[in-house]
Formats: C-alpha cells, structure tokens, sequence
C-alpha cells in the first residue's frame, strides 16, 4: 500500500496535510514531517486544522478515522489519502494505508520518507522523534519494542535532540494546565483497580485552561499502584462529555471507546458522549464493566 500512496503523491501537485481535530503529539509531529517531506519531492503543501479545502487539492490525512473527525469543510470533493495506524482505523479514502503493527504514525511517516529518497533532516527528525515519543508514552506503552527504538536511533542520528523534545512536551506546561490537574485530582474516585478523574467547563474557563492543557492528564490517574485502567471526563462547551480512557494492558479500552463512536489503541483510546456528567461516567463504567467481563470468558 506504500507504493500506491507514493504513486498517487508522485503523480500530483497540490496537496494538503491534516490529522484529526484536537490533534495529539503524533498527529501534529506526523503532519509536519509529511508537509515536509512532500515539500522535499517537489510538491506544493499546506499544513491546516480549519479551514474549507480547496477542491483541486489532495489531502493526506493522518491518524484519523474518518472525513467528519477531521472539521475541515470541502473533503468530499478530493482526493483523499489516509495513513493511519490505529486498530480502529477506517477506510474512508480512496487510498488507505492502515497499519496497526507500528506504536505511532510518525513510523509510517518515516517509512515513506525512506521509500521516496526523501533526506532526514533535522527538522523532519525532530517532528517524527516527538510523535513517537508522545504516542509511545515515552516508551512506556504496551508494544513499545526494539522496532521501535530502531527507528527512534535513526531519528536521532538524523539530528533530533531527545533531552530538547522531551523538555519541550514535558517540562512546558502552562500554569492553566496545573491548576486544571489540581482541580482533576480533587475528583479522584476508585473502584477497585479503577480510577476517574474530571473537570467541568466552568473551571477550564475559569483557569483560562484551553483544550491542550487536558492533554495527559488521564495519566496521573493511571499512575496510582493498583490501577489498572483510568478515565478523564471533560465537559465541553456544548455540554458533551470529552472521555480519555487508559490501560496498563490488562483490558482493552479502544472496544469500549468504540462502542460509544469512537476508537483508538487497546490502551489508550477516547470517546464523546452527550451527558449529564453522572449518565456519562455510569454508562463508561458499565460498559468496561462489560468489556472485563467478556475478556475474562473469552
């Protein structure tokens, strides 16, 4: 399938590079890696995330299940091609490249790199390496593997400074963000192995926090001994509900998030849902409740 994503790139001009609204570390450091390796093979690209796409343009979009995940208005009338690599990733488009054996985009971002001549240089080593170090939770994540590594070594040697990615991505939060986790942590709840956490939009608003300061925060829940999945509810300011859900391996969260529209990883995976906050955190719940129940029959 590579050969006829570089095919279709090689035989066209114009192209726009996207990923899925509220983009993660992977979705940004893969679209500008991609923006900037179509730029090295002679192309004419526009990295966007809102905007109406001219109808002359093919878009690549990255690690997105669908047209409507992306809120860009004018896809239907393009040529589309998606690289995804998420188990509960979708053919849409009339390439797809889907491959969930890989822990990041970012990997198969380098791969077409690599297949087309395309030169790593720093810049292009420096998105890559910071989206497989988000998406790999800092190579902490279930299916990290010497693959993985192998790839991340090349990044490096290719000019990507893993202390100044990781400074930047770990050590660069806004005061927003803290105040917003303090906020989060107070609503702490157990259930035996698991744990939730959430924050409603009258106090983002009130600590000025935007929608990147929720980013990880799920992950201070997971990080507690004897929890073995944990969820972030976020309110929205249409009054849905946001649903991050995290795994240490022991369950898989991308069936629950599928079963309420969205997707993801087997251990992290994400949702939205309409509320009020307590129907939202019940039915999430139930339904892990369900899926620990038919992966301990299966």
């Amino acid at each position: 399938m590579l050969d006829r994503v570089l095919q279709e790139i090689r035989g066209r001009r114009h192209f726009v590079v996207t990923s899925h609204a509220r983009p993660d570390g992977d979705g940004i450091g893969s679209a500008l890696a991609c923006a900037q390796i179509l730029r090295q093979m002679g192309k004419q690209d526009r990295v966007i995330r809102s905007e109406t796409v001219p109808p002359n343009d093919a878009v690549i979009i990255l690690e997105c299940d669908s047209i409507k995940r992306t809120l860009l208005h004018g896809l239907d009338d393009c040529f589309l091609i998606n690289i995804d690599h998420h188990p509960t990733g979708r053919t849409f488009a009339q390439v797809n490249w889907i491959d969930s054996s890989v822990m990041a985009t970012a990997e198969l971002v380098y791969r077409m790199a690599r297949l087309a001549g395309v030169a790593l240089d720093r810049e292009i080593a420096t998105c890559l390496y910071t989206a497989l170090m988000t998406d790999t939770g800092s190579f902490m994540f279930e299916g990290t593997n010497e693959h993985t590594f192998a790839i991340a070594r090349e990044l490096v040697l290719a000019g990507a400074d893993p202390a100044d990615c990781a400074r930047h991505i770990y050590f660069g939060h806004s005061t927003a963000k803290l105040r917003l986790l303090g906020a989060a942590l107070a609503n702490l709840h157990r259930e035996g192995s698991l744990a939730w956490i959430w924050v409603t939009q009258e106090q983002m608003e009130r600590f000025g926090a935007r929608e990147e300061d929720c980013e990880g925060l799920v992950n201070y829940a997971l990080s507690i001994g004897d929890v073995q999945v944990a969820v972030f509810f976020r309110e929205l300011p249409d009054a849905r509900w946001r649903v991050s859900l995290r795994s240490k391996g022991n369950l898989n969260v991308a069936a629950v998030a599928e079963h309420f529209g969205g997707g993801g990883h087997k251990c992290a995976s994400g949702c939205s849902m309409d509320g009020p906050m307590g129907a939202a955190v019940s039915r999430v719940i139930e339904q892990l409740h369900v899926q620990e129940a038919a992966e301990n029959t299966a």
